[in-house]
């Protein structure tokens, strides 16, 4: 299977926050932002494999400035890493108030999906080659987040997460 670059599975996602997408502040409402996101994500994991895919976790997902009312979301995802049949996916949230002409960061995440056959069963993916700077960063790291995550699913016991113990004793 060829590799394929982080960069083809770019994605750009672009929603204006409407009266029906806020909550009673005025924000946009943090479920509808997951829902939005969740869709770039399966774009991005989409381009990447050539195949259907689905959401298997959503974590680090973290809320650092609400997006009000009128305001534009713009949603970027991108393939960071792939495993064997999983590919992690990493979002980032901006949102731009055009009446004053700014735009802020709101949100990032990390999205694992996974590829499917047509019998609905996991499939394999192609390698990501990582070829810049934050690419690279963010493949690095991705392994770390992956055992992360199995470990706290329960699907990996603690002490088989070598990389854990490497982040935080420096053993190998």
């Amino acid at each position: 299977m060829q590799a394929k670059k982080a960069s083809e599975s770019f994605t750009i996602m672009n929603e204006l926050v409407l009266p029906n997408d806020t909550n009673v502040f005025g924000n946009l409402m943090g479920g509808r932002l997951m829902y939005w996101m969740d869709i770039a994500a399966a774009i991005a994991s989409g381009k990447h494999c050539n195949a259907p895919c689905m959401t298997a976790s959503v974590d680090n997902l973290s809320f650092k400035t609400p997006i009000k009312l009128g305001n534009t979301v713009h949603i970027e995802a991108k393939v960071t890493r792939a495993f064997n049949t999983s590919m992690e996916i990493h979002l980032k949230v901006w949102g731009e108030d055009h009446l004053h002409q700014y735009s802020y960061e709101s949100n990032e995440a990390y999205y694992t999906f996974v590829a499917l056959d047509p019998n609905s069963n996991p499939r394999k993916v192609p390698p990501v080659i990582a070829e810049t700077d934050e690419e690279k960063s963010l493949y690095e790291g991705a392994l770390r987040r992956r055992q992360l995550r199995l470990v706290l699913a329960g699907k990996m016991k603690p002490e088989e997460a070598t990389e854990l113990r490497a982040f935080f004793t420096g053993d190998k």
